[in-house]
């Protein structure tokens, strides 16, 4: 292999070790993290050896003042840094320290994508040591107001851009991303950022966020993550005006000129990156969201955080809450507002996880849930104008205006808001979940904080402190007669790291229902008395690493058991290997 001797203290290469790195002579281990330990001595270079100047602007192995003296010297940092050493432990505590000085969010936002450009490891070391804090940061609430503004924040490059300009030549554009051995894309064409609308270009902080989280919940290595966004115009009036907008300045491509696009760039992602790769949908509208997913589904590794993620987090929570309700899911009956990708994606994945524990047919248990739309109650005598994925949830009934009609009507043990519309679960309609179930389940999944259907306050206070709540963003723990509960938030956090961790830790090629049922019942088990007893039904995310090897390993079994998985041998315990495989961010010793 060619070498180039070039002045190290330029920190050029003097070693070309294409196309992956060696770390301290160690193979990197594709299914997860290399296996190097704090303890063992490394050398920092990924393509060639970094060192000098070039070794500080590197985020992946830049410590800033954790570098040791002996390391200074060996790597030609002497003079660079002042002479202080700082531990990583002490670098959290400082950093952790300044970002609470911020008053506003994105401020705090902004402060560590500036943290995750110059030093990725500590980047992930406060992200993980305290992720109740910094999840609403870099996650929902704050990343909608981030969409909302990044062209004003961004900065460089974190993911690709693939505009209509690239028609034909996606392929090369996949080429310039830096990483080769890409384990997971998070793909978002902006149509439908949280319940922002469309954002265009700008909704690139999906993607990015979504990733952060791959990385920093279920330990996907960083580099074995690739952001996108798919820019194909906007409807976005006022971005379209905005002389400062990052994006294409045209209307959205629909029809033939969207979906030949949007072939390509899947054809595209599997010839560049191969069989394995998962590609997870994000935020695209309904009607295309469907489509890919029936589409792309059977060929390529694919997975819709809007329709599965949701629906099985939200899975999760109805089957964890059975211990305070009593029965089993078939005993309940479900009302949905909201008939879009999320709401009709989680009632069939409630529909199928009867049926698998009923074996009753999936028709007869669809009757055990309603949605309510715009136009008032799904129902057979609007069949002909519903859209497709409305179809198999129209029931024989009488036509039903509202939604608190609609509840006197169905009698629901269960209301379930996937709106994107602020403020619809009303006082009139809590009580009366109230009136008609000792413990009324409620749960109001629209993002961000503002398009909530209604907060935990009032949930606990229209019901007496009897209601069941949990929430799509965060809320605070709420006092009711002098009893503290603490509301659950269904969050996708909670299923799709861990989720996309055991696709990529056994080699699946193919997304099959019964690992999301699987995942599902994982993230159940991890609710115990203590939580029950706050009125809880997901645990709580101190221990969300822990959840996500669980529901790895699980995801895992059963890709092997359907016979989808290619890494073989099967590991015997999966909880371990899927720990043993986690990206963990404490900085190394270089030599």
């Amino acid at each position: 292999m060619e070498s180039t001797m070039k002045d190290l203290r330029g920190g050029e290469s003097v070693l070309d070790m294409s196309p992956r790195s060696t770390v301290g002579g160690g193979v990197e281990d594709v299914y997860g993290e290399d296996r190097a330990t704090e303890e063992q001595l490394v050398t920092p270079w990924v393509s060639s050896v970094a060192s000098g100047y070039n070794l500080l602007r590197d985020p992946r192995y830049n410590k800033g003042l954790a570098f040791s003296e002996k390391e200074r010297e060996a790597h030609y940092l002497s003079g660079l840094l002042p002479p202080a050493l700082m531990t990583q432990k002490l670098q959290e505590k400082k950093l952790m320290n300044s970002i609470r000085q911020y008053q506003v969010p994105l401020q705090k936002y902004i402060a560590l994508m500036e943290l995750e450009e110059r030093n990725e490891r500590l980047f992930y070391k406060l992200l993980i040591d305290n992720v109740e804090e910094l999840l609403p940061i870099v996650y929902t609430p704050t990343v909608g107001e981030a969409c909302q503004k990044y062209g004003s924040i961004f900065r460089r490059p974190q993911g690709l851009f693939i505009s209509l300009k690239e028609k034909g030549k996606i392929l090369e554009v996949l080429k310039n991303w830096p990483e080769r051995a890409i384990q997971v894309i998070v793909v978002t064409d902006g149509e439908r950022i949280l319940g922002l609308g469309d954002l265009g270009c700008q909704g690139m902080g999906i993607p990015v966020g979504k990733l952060s989280l791959y990385t920093a919940l279920g330990g996907v290595r960083p580099s074995a993550c690739l952001p996108i966004t798919i820019d194909v115009g906007t409807n976005n009036e006022k971005l379209l005006n905005d002389e400062f907008y990052i994006g294409l300045k045209q209307k959205r491509a629909t029809g033939k000129e969207y979906y030949d696009f949007l072939h390509e760039f899947m054809t595209a992602v599997k010839q560049n990156y191969g069989e394995k790769v998962l590609v997870q949908f994000e935020d695209f509208a309904n009607h295309n969201a469907f489509e890919l997913l029936a589409k792309y589904g059977t060929t390529h590794l694919v997975f819709n955080d809007d329709i599965q993620g949701t629906a099985s987090v939200v899975l999760a929570g109805l089957v964890a809450s059975l211990k305070l309700l009593g029965g089993t899911l078939a005993d309940h009956t479900f009302l949905f507002l909201g008939a879009g990708e999320a709401g009709t994606g989680i009632a069939e994945l409630i529909a199928l996880e009867m049926s698998k524990q009923t074996n009753a047919p999936l028709e007869e248990l669809r009757k055990k849930i309603w949605l309510v739309d715009s136009k008032g109650l799904i129902v057979s005598s609007r069949k002909e104008s519903l859209q497709h994925f409305k179809k198999p949830w129209a029931h024989e009934h009488e036509p039903v205006n509202n939604l608190l009609d609609a509840i006197k009507a169905v009698k629901p043990t269960a209301l379930i808001g996937t709106s994107g519309v602020g403020k619809q679960f009303t006082k009139e309609v809590v009580e009366a979940m109230a009136a008609l179930n000792e413990k009324p389940l409620i749960m109001a999944l629209s993002n961000p904080t503002s398009q909530a259907e209604c907060t935990a306050e009032e949930a606990y206070k229209w019901t007496k402190g009897r209601a069941i709540f949990a929430s799509g963003s965060p809320f605070d723990p709420v006092e009711f007669n002098g009893k503290l509960y603490v509301p659950g938030q269904a969050n996708n956090c909670y299923i799709f790291p861990g989720f996309g961790l055991g696709l990529v830790m056994s080699g699946t090629i193919r997304v099959h229902d019964d690992m999301l049922l699987a995942a599902s019942e994982a993230l159940a088990k991890q609710v115990t008395d203590e939580h029950y007893a706050q009125g809880m039904i997901y645990p709580p995310f101190s221990n969300i690493r822990k959840i996500s090897a669980n529901i790895a390993a699980d995801v895992a079994a059963k890709a092997y058991e359907l016979g989808v998985a290619t890494r073989l041998p099967r590991p015997e315990n999966l909880v371990k290997f899927a720990e043993s495989c986690m990206y963990t961010p404490n900085y190394r010793s270089y030599r």
